[in-house]
């Protein structure tokens, strides 16, 4: 799942987005099974939360380099 940050970088703003939105989907189903307690991979809640932050910087870098 993980995805290195040169892959990120070759991406499209729009598929930063849509992945940002897959992400935070499955992070939500993942906090929801942790409450219920019965999450298999717990590891995958903080992967889930790293993928986005990199996603938003490498994005935030992306608008800052465009001006």
């Amino acid at each position: 799942m993980g995805l290195k940050t040169d892959d990120i970088r070759n991406m499209t703003p729009d598929e930063i987005d849509n992945k940002v939105i897959s992400l935070k989907e499955e992070l939500f189903k993942l906090q929801s099974e942790q409450k219920a307690g019965r999450v298999e991979k717990p590891h995958r809640i903080r992967a889930a939360k790293k993928e986005i932050a990199r996603l938003f910087t490498i994005s935030k870098e992306k608008k800052g380099a465009g001006k």
